[in-house]
């Protein structure tokens, strides 16, 4: 028999949750990513897993908290624990992949487009992954062209965060840019969800209603919630990552690293040059060429 799906058993509390924690995960990505882009030093790889570990986790709590208003009304729904944290690997490894790319080859069109679809892909295979650790006296069906279209959102909304990632600078921008993604992410999961059919097993259907599964979700979500919460406290403290550049000092000047000669400045036509020359003392003996005679005056 045909299963009645509920994708907003509780009004719209789970939409705007999931869409929060979505818009959260991707502005610390996006900052984190152009932290390391920005400020090349010895710390680029540990910025860009923090950035692929907060957009991958920020993905993986929106997609759960979104499952909790999800339900069938003649069936309840458990989840498989080891499957829905290996969908959270997934999307972290994954996104990190597309990040790496980016990176560590520059932000060129072939990159933006690779780094952009392996990000996508691993965020539609966290989705049905996901959805493949659920579990319910039933089987779950897939419209195939619905699917299609879920997969090419993600692919497009990851693609453009990466992109956003390099080319935003600015707090503002940023924090627009992590709504836009959002958003996406948002669309894409619903959009997902209008693809699922549900068909129970039997032929008579339950007068009890079916639970949607958020006590089990809620217990789960509480790590990837707090690793969220460091992680904005990490970029608080961080100001590069908030403001950017101090463009309001003035000319960027150049930071002398132990080991590495400071640069030197080359005085521009009408400019004084910086430099005092060494007085030569009374007395002071004449280099002499190896080999050779100091000449003499008669």
């Amino acid at each position: 028999m045909q299963g009645t799906v509920d994708g907003f058993s509780y009004g719209l509390v789970t939409p705007v949750a999931a869409f929060l924690m979505a818009c959260l995960g991707g502005a610390l990505g996006l900052r984190c990513t152009t932290r390391s882009l920005r400020h090349r030093d010895s710390f680029k790889a540990g910025w860009l897993a923090l950035g692929a570990t907060s957009i991958g986790t920020g993905i993986w709590t929106m997609h759960f908290i979104a499952m909790m208003g999800f339900s069938v009304q003649q069936a309840p729904i458990d989840y498989d624990r080891p499957i829905t944290f290996a969908s959270l690997g997934v999307a972290v490894l994954m996104v990190g992949i597309g990040i790496f790319i980016v990176g560590y080859r520059g932000a060129t069109a072939l990159t933006l487009v690779t780094g952009g679809t392996i990000t996508g892909l691993g965020v539609a295979t966290m989705h049905y992954l996901g959805m493949a650790g659920m579990r319910l006296q039933g089987r779950i069906e897939y419209d195939t062209l619905t699917v299609a279209l879920s997969v090419v959102i993600a692919v497009v909304a990851a693609t453009a965060a990466l992109w956003a990632a390099v080319s935003i600078h600015g707090f503002l921008a940023s924090l627009g840019a992590s709504l836009v993604m959002g958003v996406a992410v948002s669309g894409m999961h619903y959009t997902a969800m209008t693809a699922v059919s549900v068909h129970l097993h039997g032929t008579t259907a339950s007068t009890s209603t079916g639970d949607n599964g958020g006590s089990l979700l809620l217990p789960m979500l509480i790590g990837p919630a707090v690793f969220l919460i460091l992680a904005a406290v990490v970029v608080m403290f961080d100001p590069l990552l908030v403001m950017g550049d101090p463009d309001w000092q003035g000319s960027p000047r150049a930071v002398h690293r132990p080991g590495v000669p400071a640069p030197r400045h080359v005085p521009s036509y009408g400019e004084p040059a910086n430099w005092t020359a060494r007085p030569r003392t009374r007395g002071a003996r004449r280099a002499v060429p190896r080999g050779g005679h100091r000449s003499q005056d008669w």
